[in-house]
């Protein structure tokens, strides 16, 4: 089986390739962030990307994004240290099969992708619990202009960026601080972070 294993952490990295190579009959590609894991999707097939969630570039969410808009054959399992409700529903929205926490053992993240392989879900109780709570109240716009706040870009960088008009981008980022009942923009990117809607 083919895995691309897209983590920007060199030692978390390198042991899940170690462990999986042991595990089973894996073959696996590492990627150190999510650009190189999205020129890699481009190049050639995968049957399992298996993602963090927060890298530079593209996140894991972007990733499975791309999976899904391409029709790719490949299967997404989203790994975290984060348990945030949010990035679940989002990741099963656009059609991730798995996430799991990354302290679960090596055995849970095997049965996993086993599972997963043969068109079965896998979310960990723990974050599926949690991701039954609070809606993401954000419409895509309004997170797209909040990431790029949080970066520190101006209105009107943003709107270059975003492709919309200067007006357009300040009302996105007014109505996201309004829903989330932020002081600013980076205040309102704070929150949107932390209950994993960015």
């Amino acid at each position: 089986m083919r895995i691309l294993l897209a983590e920007d952490q060199a030692m978390v990295r390198g042991a899940l390739t170690a462990l999986l190579t042991l595990e089973g009959d894996y073959q696996v590609t590492e990627a150190a962030d999510g650009t190189a894991a999205l020129a890699l999707l481009k190049q050639q097939p995968f049957d399992l990307l298996l993602s963090d969630i927060e890298m530079p570039g593209q996140t894991g969410i972007d990733l499975a994004q791309y999976v899904k808009q391409q029709k790719l054959a490949t299967k997404v399992v989203i790994i975290t240290t984060f348990g945030r409700a949010g990035y679940v529903k989002r990741a099963m929205d656009i059609g991730a099969s798995g996430f799991l926490l990354k302290d679960a053992p090596v055995e849970e993240l095997v049965s996993a992708i086993t599972q997963v392989m043969a068109g079965k879900r896998v979310i960990d109780s723990e974050l599926l619990l949690n991701s039954l709570g609070e809606q993401d109240p954000l419409s895509d716009k309004e997170r797209q202009a909040l990431r790029l706040a949080a970066d520190g870009q101006s209105t009107s960088e943003i709107a270059s960026a975003l492709f919309i008009a200067e007006g357009t981008a300040r009302n996105y980022l007014s109505e996201a601080i309004n829903k989330l009942n932020a002081a600013n923009r980076i205040d309102a990117a704070r929150i949107a972070r932390q209950k994993g809607w960015l």
